[in-house]
């Protein structure tokens, strides 16, 4: 059995791992608990009763966390000539297209998000198997394929998130940094919640919401009782 380290043996006596806490005191143990020497970020992770396999059973949307997420997240704006202004007053951090998409059959994925607008789509898709297991490929139901350019780099630099279920029913996504006061971060994932709770597909069958974890950055996750929500 490997030896527990002197942080860990401390994070252990900070809480019970088997127990359910409240979300307002899982945000505080999680802050309690969180030892890494860079401003960590806070996810959660919520296991839905869903079968992503099948289309009607597939949960994505969108949010905009109230608090933000705390990082300043790069965005690339791949549009035509008369929609680079637009970008660029509302704050996008790379605008262009063919050279930007040159650049990323190279390699580059130095981003957190890309916007694109439905006429250059046909070029953006050549991208899929750079951008899809990145997850950078954008999506119209996420907002990031608009002619509402300037309102989508503004709407994500204030916080706005798009979350999707993996093949295993769960949804994982980050909710703020360790630094938040747990106010803010229970604000958040308020907000993250109560929309996943709208996305219910009406084919779903028994406990929708079936567990849900909160962690930071290298540390072990809290259960979080979904009625405290």
């Amino acid at each position: 059995m490997a030896r527990l380290t002197k942080n860990m043996k401390e994070v252990l006596s900070k809480y019970d791992a088997e127990k359910h806490y409240t979300l307002d005191e899982a945000t505080k143990i999680v802050k309690d608990i969180t030892f890494t020497k860079f401003d960590a970020s806070v996810d959660v992770s919520i296991r839905l009763g869903v079968d992503p396999r099948k289309a009607n059973e597939m949960v994505r949307g969108t949010v905009a966390l109230p608090n933000g997420v705390g990082k300043d997240v790069k965005i690339l704006v791949l549009c035509t000539p008369d929609k680079e202004a637009e970008a660029k007053e509302a704050g996008a951090d790379y605008v262009g297209l063919d050279e930007y998409i040159d650049k990323i059959k190279n390699g580059w994925t130095d981003i957190d998000v890309i916007i694109t607008m439905p006429s250059v789509m046909g070029k953006v898709g050549a991208l899929g198997r750079v951008l899809g297991p990145r997850g950078l490929m954008p999506n119209p139901k996420s907002g990031t394929v608009t002619m509402e350019i300037g309102k989508a780099v503004t709407e994500v630099k204030a916080g706005k998130i798009d979350f999707k279920v993996d093949k295993f029913g769960n949804i994982h996504t980050t909710i703020g940094r360790a630094s938040f006061e747990p106010s803010k971060l229970a604000e958040n994932a308020k907000e993250l919640y109560q929309t996943i709770l709208k996305l219910k597909p009406s084919s779903a069958k028994g406990t929708y919401v079936k567990a849900i974890t909160l962690s930071s950055t290298m540390s072990p996750g809290v259960k979080v009782e979904p009625k405290s929500f």
